[in-house]
């Protein structure tokens, strides 16, 4: 196993710039997803961990070793696509055993190596069938199973469950964390689903557009979001962001003609314009707040949510108990003031 180290890393297809000094350290045994919207740099940055792709300029330190150039044979890594990437006319234990076989390995040892991974995933009873006979969620076994015979220092996972169904998605984020608990290897894992990333990282990235937005543990990006691309971006459902401006003496910010006290910070300069972030689960009916309209009223089982009309704009309220809305109803909702967020307007960078 080993620590990964990304310094000043940026890529450009000729004068177009995609990835822009991202750094990132990766401790020996850690879990790391990179999330972000599709065209953030996630998966170049991926790619080129891998060897996949070329570095325009920067640093990639795998261990003791820098990488820049070497071969992806040589980088002691493993990689888990997000098709599969299986052959269909091998068997599930030749797919898994034959990175092993292309570098010349005995056949005791890589059949060894082959038992030991398909008993972790529970493949054992699958190893002499053929791709064509198999699940989603199995083929994505043998795939991380050839991964697992390799011994590599650090596994890559590019979107490997986005091909799966909803219940499967859940269950397989489990396997891969028990997977990860079990090996300790180092993971750097890619997805564009913010509940992936919560779920199964030590520590989250979230990239845009070629830069890092915010790095940290999940909560920590959930409870004091940098600035408001991670806030709408981490949480489902999203942060409600309304706009503000701060009331006089700096304890108060008027959304829509209400005031909502919030705790002395920083920055609180009455009348400055400010993005006020409230998590949906922070809304609670009240006598006196925020008056909204009901829109749509989407019961989960567990939770209600419920979409209002705020002036414009709308906002998301999530309910444990359960209520009998209408659409069309006016309802009055109160902000927990310990767990409002504030970001400046003009940069959306959080204050205080």
């Amino acid at each position: 196993m080993a620590g990964v180290t990304i310094r000043d890393l940026r890529k450009a297809y000729g004068g177009l710039e995609v990835l822009h000094g991202v750094n990132i350290d990766i401790a020996d045994g850690q879990f790391v997803v990179l999330v972000g919207p599709s065209g953030c740099g996630k998966s170049t940055l991926l790619r080129m961990l891998a060897g996949l792709e070329s570095i325009t300029a920067g640093t990639i330190q795998i261990g003791d070793r820098v990488v820049n150039n070497l071969a992806p044979s040589e980088r002691d890594i493993a990689m888990v696509f997000q098709n599969y990437a299986l052959y269909p006319h091998k068997t599930v234990a030749a797919n898994m055993g034959f990175p092993l076989k292309m570098r010349g390995m005995a056949k005791n040892e890589i059949n060894s190596r082959v038992e030991r991974a398909a008993d972790i995933l529970g493949l054992k009873p699958y190893l002499d069938r053929y791709p064509r006979a198999l699940s989603g969620g199995q083929r994505q076994r043998v795939a991380m199973g050839r991964a697992i015979v390799r011994d590599p220092q650090v596994f890559l996972f590019d979107e490997p469950l986005s091909n799966l169904d909803a219940k499967l998605r859940v269950q397989m984020r489990t396997e891969i964390r028990e997977l990860h608990q079990r090996l300790k290897t180092t993971t750097v894992y890619v997805t564009h689903d913010q509940i992936e990333a919560m779920t199964m990282a030590d520590r989250i990235v979230v990239m845009r557009d070629g830069h890092i937005a915010q790095q940290g543990a999940p909560l920590e990006l959930y409870d004091r979001p940098a600035n408001t691309f991670v806030a709408a971006f981490i949480g489902s459902p999203s942060m409600n962001l309304l706009p503000g401006v701060v009331g006089a003496g700096g304890g108060s910010v008027e959304v829509d003609g209400t005031a909502i006290a919030v705790p002395p910070r920083q920055g609180m300069d009455p009348g400055r314009k400010v993005i006020v972030g409230i998590r949906p689960e922070h809304l609670s009916i009240a006598s006196s707040g925020i008056t909204a309209t009901v829109v749509v009223i989407e019961p989960t089982g567990s939770e209600t949510h419920v979409v209002l009309r705020l002036g414009s704009r709308e906002l998301t309220a999530v309910f444990r108990e359960r209520h009998a809305f209408r659409p069309g109803d006016t309802v009055t909702l109160a902000p927990d003031p310990t767990v409002i967020h504030l970001f400046d307007e003009a940069t959306g960078d959080r204050i205080g």
